[in-house]
């Protein structure tokens, strides 16, 4: 049965965002892989559970922006399951103290999840569900 191994996103600021990943959501980070030829470095975040993350940077492309938090086609959102309603209150609080956007929630939306929104450093949109 087929499994998804990662997702990936092109950063700015490689080492800001393995940061913050890993103070907030307690993510690995492995080790920096750079490709001189192509301007390209990247690390892998392990998550608990076995989930991956490759965020990527370059020197060579020229990098498509969109608005902080902004719907769009493509990849519009990660949901981070933090395993109670209890942890999603108490991240949200930490997040919004810490200055982190947080766009909605914590509050149980029409399908049943709980959960709240909030946008990474570079404005990329997280659930944070229960």
């Amino acid at each position: 049965m087929p499994v998804l191994e990662h997702a990936a996103l092109w950063v700015d600021d490689l080492d800001a965002q393995c940061a913050f990943y890993a103070q907030h959501f307690g993510a690995q980070v492995g080790p920096l892989y750079t490709n001189p030829a192509k301007g390209f470095r990247s690390r892998f975040l392990a998550f608990e559970g076995g989930a991956r993350l490759e965020l990527m940077a370059t020197s060579t492309l020229a990098p498509v922006r969109h608005d902080p938090g902004a719907q769009r086609m493509g990849l519009t959102h990660l949901a981070i399951s933090l395993g109670s309603e209890a942890a999603v209150d108490a991240l949200t609080s930490r997040l919004r103290l810490s200055g982190v956007s947080v766009l909605d929630g914590p509050r149980r939306t029409g399908d049943g999840y709980y959960e709240s929104v909030v946008l990474d450093p570079e404005g990329n949109r997280l659930e944070l569900t229960a």
